[in-house]
């Protein structure tokens, strides 16, 4: 019996398990950058904020993938999306380590982008489709677990080569390594993506809805406003958490970088143990009840009582936040209905990675204008903008 014949005698397990790796390897490439980016400074010769050039690149290339996603995944099928996905992203992280000048690895990143929100989107819409809500914490989960490791892979690859090459290179075969595997799996998610019979109720990928139909509906907007939202103020206290605490309430830079680092932590782990109760809490309580956390949390920060209340206030907003994201991506069909869904998670995406420049980005001309200080109290003001947001778009 040959692979192709036992791959489609388990289908659900073997996706199931797919996922998973495939999010693991959505998360690596975004841990990369921070360990590598002072090496390619230097091989480079280019200045410290050139790395806005970079990241504007990125954001292109992801926001213009994920945005047609949704036509794309129904015209092609998820397989062969998530398959070319791949392939365009391992072929630009290893692109990065030959390109002999930076505006070419700018131009890379483009590529790497556009693989990235693909990938993306093309998951996030089957997974909305096909597994429940706490399989969606978990796979989101492993996004966490891949963000992790991503710094540690790079850390390893300088300290044992002396270069951020092997870094880019081993997550940039991984890539590839998990296309190959697309490829061979097609024949599962072909079957998956047949439309329902008659007498079966529709997926969210049988949906063939024009582009423009889907952006003439306000809630459709509206969803994809609090991925903005959330995404922003997700990405925010991870790029300023620890430069709040250190240079504006003179916490040890060594327990700022540790708590900095539990940020991410109590994330992972609040979304392990969001996918154990998803199904019987629901998403609508998942969703109010971690923001309404966020919000103690961002008002502890703002009243600043003690350096250790600080430091578990950067806890608790990173464990309370961690089922959102997942949960309002599940809850997609029921916000705009199942004929604009498909559709519309491709907007949502775009819509994070608008909100991981636009949210950091003001939060920093403000503190440099004003005060670090500003940093949790635009926090605040941002949770509480997506409850309100949340609970409208809900009803």
């Amino acid at each position: 019996m040959n692979f192709l014949t036992n791959v489609k005698q388990y289908p659900k397990i073997g996706l199931v398990i797919l996922s998973f790796v495939a999010f693991v390897a959505l998360g690596m490439p975004d841990g990369l950058l921070g360990v590598a980016w002072p090496s390619i400074r230097g091989d480079f010769s280019i200045p410290l904020d050139a790395i806005g050039m970079f990241l504007t690149a990125l954001v292109i290339g992801y926001m213009t993938s994920s945005f047609f996603s949704g036509p794309i995944v129904t015209r092609f099928g998820v397989g062969k999306v998530l398959a070319i996905s791949c392939i365009l992203t391992g072929i630009a992280l290893f692109g990065y380590t030959f390109v002999p000048e930076w505006w070419m690895m700018v131009l890379l990143g483009v590529i790497a982008g556009f693989g990235a929100g693909a990938i993306d989107a093309g998951l996030n819409t089957y997974v909305a489709a096909h597994f429940s809500e706490g399989l969606m914490q978990w796979l989101h989960a492993s996004w966490g677990v891949g963000i992790t490791l991503g710094p540690i892979i790079m850390t390893l690859g300088l300290s044992n080569t002396d270069t951020w090459h092997t870094g880019y290179r081993i997550v940039g075969g991984f890539q590839l390594f998990l296309a190959a595997c697309f490829v061979l799996t097609l024949p599962m998610w072909s079957d998956n993506d047949k439309p329902a019979a008659h007498d079966e109720p529709k997926k969210l990928t049988d949906y063939k809805t024009p582009m423009s139909e889907t952006m003439h509906q306000p809630r459709v907007w509206m969803s994809a406003l609090l991925f903005f939202l959330y995404v922003g103020a997700e990405g925010a206290l991870g790029t300023w958490i620890y430069t709040l605490l250190t240079e504006s309430r003179g916490i040890d830079p060594t327990l700022a970088g540790f708590w900095a680092g539990s940020y991410w932590a109590t994330f992972t782990v609040g979304r392990v143990i969001a996918g154990l109760f998803a199904n019987r809490i629901g998403i609508n309580k998942l969703v109010i009840g971690g923001l309404l956390g966020a919000l103690v949390g961002a008002v502890i920060l703002v009243w600043n009582p003690s350096d250790e209340v600080n430091l578990l206030a950067v806890a608790i907003i990173g464990f309370c936040i961690a089922p959102i994201f997942p949960a309002m991506m599940s809850g997609t069909s029921k916000r705009v209905g199942d004929y604009f869904a498909a559709n519309t998670i491709g907007m949502q995406m775009t819509a994070t990675g608008l909100g991981t420049a636009v949210i950091p980005g003001v939060m920093g001309i403000v503190a440099k204008q004003v005060s670090l200080e500003t940093i949790p109290l635009i926090l605040l003001g941002v949770y509480a903008g997506l409850l309100g947001v949340y609970l409208a778009v809900s009803k």
